[in-house]
């Protein structure tokens, strides 16, 4: 009686464990969705002021005010390095998504989960669940 108790937990243990493991793959995805997202939001964010300084820089040199066209210089020359570091690190990011997907099955803690594809929407989606 005991062993079928034991037996009826650890399925239960088991059961649960997947459903659990599920929901943490796709919510990597979600992370690095995310992610990618915000970087594309500070691009545009620093396209946005850089074009705002070049603005003030013209205004500053039509108006013969140094100290604007300068500050709109300083500040069109910072966001273009800005924009170049998020640009640079949304390629990074899209480098890793892509190897990351274009395995078959990943090693995690011990565990071999391998890679599913997903129809949602007409769109495909990969996830990893551990069979």
């Amino acid at each position: 009686m005991k062993v079928r108790a034991f037996c009826a937990q650890m399925l239960a243990v088991v059961m649960f464990g997947g459903a659990i493991l599920t929901p943490i793959t796709a919510g990597a995805q979600r992370n690095l969705e995310q992610e990618y997202k915000r970087r594309q939001q500070k691009k545009n964010e620093w396209r946005n002021i850089g074009i705002g300084a070049g603005a003030l820089g013209l205004y500053g040199l039509l108006k013969k005010d140094s100290t604007l066209m300068w500050a709109g210089v300083a500040g069109g020359l910072y966001s273009a390095h800005r924009y170049e570091q998020d640009r640079k690190s949304q390629s990074k990011i899209a480098r890793e998504r892509a190897a990351l997907y274009s395995r078959s099955s990943v090693y995690r803690n011990g565990k071999r989960y391998t890679r599913q594809t997903v129809w949602k929407n007409g769109k495909k989606y990969y996830r990893f669940a551990r069979r």
